[in-house]
């Protein structure tokens, strides 16, 4: 089977491994974006049309290729989590995880560089349960420096794993790339 080269639209170090650990070949060319939510925008609009808007922003400077874009955040009880803005907001996000289900959504977009300029934009949604999280853990956590950077404050692939309790869905949605998604969405282009 040949997995055709995708151009991941990121500079996600996450989403680079697990595209090596499945062998699929790839290039990455970050896209430079507005990453802010709009006025009304639902979680699964937001992260499919960022998705969607990276793949596009680097296709537009190819001739040839197939352009991968994604995006992921994290709900709680209708809030939108992106990426903490410091160490005391990754700790308000940990103490809204705390002890609660929450959903993982990830927007995958695959966009031809030619002429046809195809795209298909879907989405992928996992449910995370978080164990009660004591202040003195939320601390610890925080000064690991994990939470920097990732959607909802944390990182399920380290030091966060001890505080999941129930995975509902694709664990690779979580870590930042649901790659059997990708898959179709490929087979299909």
């Amino acid at each position: 089977m040949q997995l055709e080269k995708l151009i991941l639209a990121s500079g996600s170090q996450r989403r680079m491994e697990i595209l090596r650990a499945a062998g699929w070949p790839f290039d990455a060319v970050a896209a430079d974006i507005d990453e802010a939510v709009r006025d009304q925008e639902d979680p699964v609009s937001y992260v499919q049309r960022l998705a969607l808007t990276k793949a596009q922003t680097v296709a537009a400077t190819l001739t040839a290729g197939l352009v991968l874009g994604a995006d992921t955040t994290v709900v709680v009880d209708g809030e939108l989590l992106a990426q903490p803005v410091d160490d005391d907001d990754a700790r308000r996000m940990l103490r809204l995880l705390s002890g609660k289900w929450h959903e993982v959504l990830t927007g995958v977009a695959l966009v031809s560089a030619n002429e046809n300029a195809i795209a298909l934009v879907d989405h992928e949604k996992t449910r995370v349960r978080f164990a009660e999280m004591s202040d003195d853990e939320i601390d610890w956590y925080v000064a690991t420096g994990e939470p920097r950077g990732k959607a909802g404050a944390y990182g399920i692939q380290r030091h966060a794993a001890l505080f999941v309790k129930e995975i509902a869905g694709d664990y690779f949605n979580i870590v930042g790339l649901p790659l059997r998604l990708v898959y179709e969405l490929s087979q299909r282009m």
